[in-house]
């Protein structure tokens, strides 16, 4: 008798039991995944957040970069920590919106994706207090560490969403079984 593990895979979360499929909502997660594109992303609240953090990084950066510098290490610092963090977000709002995560299934990707908001944010948090401590009441530079600190705010709200839903749905499941 072979007492190994075995994985059950279902559609269902921990929430209860599983309703019977029906026709047509098999029919259109079949058409679902075979699109190039998840459209239903760019209205999630995880999709409209990654864009809100890329305009607030951007509007910081171009704030940043337009304004007479005082202190060349700091702005170059926080120009540097911005346009990373920016190219970072939306690689992963491109393998959200493309389906990647399905293909490459070797990366753990909320995974990869909390360890890059985690310190990313510690980054931009440190870049904008030290761009706002060095402004010198300079408007393009006191707006790129106010939008620094704004995009800060958005991925530390990223951050609690992913950890929340991957700890509450891996709780939940716990007490269940």
């Amino acid at each position: 008798m072979s007492h190994g593990a075995r994985v059950i895979r279902t559609g269902v979360s921990s929430g209860g039991p599983a309703a019977p499929p029906s026709a047509t909502t098999a029919s259109s997660t079949a058409g679902s995944d075979g699109e190039l594109m998840d459209g239903a992303y760019f209205r999630s609240c995880a999709g409209m957040l990654k864009v809100a953090q890329m305009i607030s990084l951007l509007i910081g950066f171009i704030s940043v970069n337009s304004s007479p510098w005082v202190d060349y290490s700091a702005f170059s610092y926080f120009q540097i920590v911005t346009m990373c963090d920016l190219v970072m977000i939306l690689f992963f709002y491109i393998i959200h919106i493309f389906r990647i995560y399905r293909k490459l299934t070797c990366v753990s990707w909320p995974l990869a994706e909390f360890l890059h908001y985690l310190i990313g944010t510690i980054l931009l948090l440190i870049a904008s207090i030290v761009a706002a401590s060095r402004s010198y009441n300079l408007s393009g530079l006191v707006a790129g560490a106010t939008f620094g600190f704004l995009a800060t705010i958005l991925c530390v709200l990223s951050i609690w969403s992913s950890y929340k839903v991957s700890c509450i749905t891996q709780s939940t499941s716990k007490c269940h079984a």
